[in-house]
């Protein structure tokens, strides 16, 4: 069995430590920072697929910032716009 440490120099070991009902409620707590943030449910636009319609898009985007994700140093950094 590999040590959850020698995975990432222990980074995400307290995670590995929860049980799956733990992490799952550890999961609903970011959700909830993260539409109190601003974020959105709705899935992004796929300009791959053949029902992707980008008038339809922006005709329907709201205006608010959009949040943004981004790991700097093995750290999360959230950030609007």
């Amino acid at each position: 069995m590999v040590d959850a440490d020698e995975l990432d120099g222990g980074v995400w070991a307290e995670w590995y430590a929860l049980t799956p009902a733990e992490r799952w409620a550890e999961s609903e707590k970011l959700w909830v920072s993260y539409l109190a943030l601003g974020g959105s449910l709705d899935p992004d636009p796929d300009p791959q697929s053949p029902f992707y319609d980008p008038e339809e898009w922006l005709a329907n985007w709201d205006g608010k910032p959009i949040l943004k994700v981004s790991w700097k140093s093995g750290v999360k950094q959230l950030s609007i716009g």
